[in-house]
């Protein structure tokens, strides 16, 4: 299994919207399993490919991540069908955005439409923190950080605070 590189803010590829994947072979199954370990090394709830310079449709998670036990999530081409309600995501953070915390209003639940890893079709309907994860990866795969719903104020704060970081480290 490998690591992939994680990319942060302000790299740009992070504002692509992903490619549809229109074949799921060994190659694909290669990405999935590296996007896992990686998620797992870093560690994550969640991985879109986006976030690892993959210009695909696919995302990996994992919420239920208690006592060593694992349950990994692949969804291909998700999208989202419907959503209801509002909720903060309270101290949301994202591995392209790191040192960053910051409360998010999210949907209270959605409907996703996706495919499986074997190209199976999905329908996931969840709330809570499973719907917070679903549309926080989902955002990735459309160009989207957690800090594009943040006021302009939070959002040029932690900006000035990333290039005040880079400054240091040239």
């Amino acid at each position: 299994m490998g690591i992939f590189k994680i990319l942060t803010y302000p790299d740009p590829f992070l504002q692509r919207k992903a490619q549809l994947v229109n074949t799921i072979d060994g190659k694909t199954q290669k990405i999935i399993e590296d996007m896992a370990s990686t998620m797992y090394d870093a560690p994550g709830a969640g991985l879109a490919a986006i976030q690892v310079g993959i210009d695909q449709s696919i995302m990996v998670y994992d919420i239920a991540q208690k006592d060593g036990e694992r349950s990994l999530q692949v969804l291909i081409n998700p999208v989202i069908i419907t959503q209801e309600g509002q909720m903060i995501s309270e101290n949301e953070g994202c591995l392209s955005v790191p040192d960053y915390k910051s409360d998010v209003k999210r949907s209270a639940c959605v409907c996703v439409e996706a495919l499986d890893r074997e190209g199976n079709p999905l329908h996931v309907e969840c709330n809570g923190y499973h719907a917070i994860a679903l549309q926080h990866e989902i955002d990735h795969l459309n160009g989207i950080l957690f800090i594009d719903h943040l006021s302009s104020l939070k959002r040029e704060m932690y900006k000035r605070w990333i290039k005040k970081q880079q400054r240091k480290d040239e």
